[in-house]
Parts: structure tokens; C-alpha cells; sequence
């Protein structure tokens, strides 16, 4: 990986586009997404399996990425990848920020935070576990759900998080109709949960 990768001054870029948020306590809120290639989790229900070779995507300097940004009616902007804290987001989040914009990180948690964010949304995997480090500065806890046992992993997580950390199921698009009555009687007796849906595949747009 050459220095401007490694100082955040260029990022891999898979994709940048305006859309609505479609999932998480922030869902139907208009947003420019930037989705960066790499990913050292690779989960088996990944639906961006796309993301994960940093090699396949063209670096692009992060300047011009926040310009793009700041271009669109909304100033939410949500940094999404693959897994993005694979790469130093400090000088993209500064970029951001010179145009005022609402910066949210959609993130495993397995690597150190880099940049400052308004929004942290952390989303568990089984094959990596998040860092403390990053659980402690979540305001979302959003953990995909497939079968009880990861509603156990669910529990586990809430006690490292914020107090007043958002705590989200959301049921394996994959397996979602065994995966929502699970996550349905489960909330129903755990209140303190709330469901996440992903709506964008629902509204079949990305």
C-alpha cells in the first residue's frame, strides 16, 4: 500500500452515491454514501463481497471526495465499505467537516478509530470481534441476526457499550423470515431492542 493510502490523503473508492439510509436508527434519512473497498472480515452474508480487495479500486484523493459530498441536498454523509477503519479516516473527516457536513461510520468494529464522527454506527461480526475501543464510542449497536445464538452475541456486546447507545437486531436478509420471528418474540420480551429492517432492499434501491 504506497503513503497516500496509508495517510489517508487517498482512499479506495468502490462507490459514492446519494441515496436514503435504509437500515439502523438513522433509516429513511437522506445521505451521499461513500462505500471503501477492503475488508479483513469477509463475512459469509456479505452482500458487498465486491468490497473486499483493496487492489480492484482506484484510490481517490479525499478532497474530492468531500466536494462531491458537500454537492448533494443532504449533509449527511455515511462512510460505509467493505470495512472502513482498514484505512486512516482522519483526513477525510477533516475534509467533511470544512463543509459542515454530519459524518456517520458504518463499522465491524475490529479496527482503531480514525476521524472524528458524529454517528457510529458499530455492527458485530462472529469471525472478528469488535474492539473495546470502538464499542465504547458506539452510538449504535446494530448486530444482524440469523439464529439465537447471535441474539446471545447481541447481549454480550449491549454490556460494552454507551448507556445511551441505540441497541438494533436486524434479521439476515438472506434467512430474514426465520431470522424475524426470532428477532420479533425476542424484542417483545427485551424492549430495551428495537428491529431494524433493511428498507432499501424492501424499496429495491441501493
Amino acid at each position: 500500500m504506497d503513503n497516500s493510502l496509508d495517510n489517508g490523503l487517498m482512499l479506495p473508492v468502490v462507490e459514492e452515491f446519494y441515496s436514503v439510509q435504509g437500515e439502523g436508527l438513522n433509516a429513511g434519512q437522506a445521505a451521499y454514501f461513500v462505500r471503501l473497498a477492503g475488508c479483513d472480515v469477509c463475512c459469509d452474508f456479505c452482500d458487498s463481497r465486491n468490497t473486499w480487495k483493496v487492489s480492484d479500486y482506484k484510490a481517490i484523493d479525499v478532497s474530492e471526495i468531500a466536494r462531491r459530498a458537500s454537492a448533494v441536498k443532504s449533509c449527511n454523509v455515511v462512510i460505509t465499505g467493505g470495512e472502513p477503519l482498514m484505512h486512516n479516516l482522519g483526513p477525510l473527516c477533516d475534509e467533511l467537516d470544512r463543509y459542515c457536513l454530519s459524518v456517520w461510520l458504518e463499522t465491524s468494529g475490529t479496527h482503531p478509530i480514525s476521524g472524528s464522527f458524529d454517528w457510529i454506527c458499530v455492527s458485530p461480526k462472529r469471525k472478528r470481534k469488535p474492539l473495546d475501543e470502538v464499542l465504547d464510542l458506539a452510538n449504535e449497536l446494530k448486530v444482524v441476526v440469523s439464529s439465537a445464538d447471535d441474539l446471545a452475541m447481541a447481549e454480550e456486546y449491549a454490556q460494552k457499550v454507551p448507556a445511551e447507545c441505540a441497541l438494533l437486531l436486524q434479521p439476515e436478509w438472506g434467512n430474514r423470515a426465520e431470522a424475524m420471528r426470532l428477532i420479533f418474540d425476542y424484542v417483545l420480551e427485551h424492549p430495551v431492542w428495537k428491529i431494524s429492517i433493511q428498507t432499501h432492499k424492501v424499496m429495491d434501491v441501493r
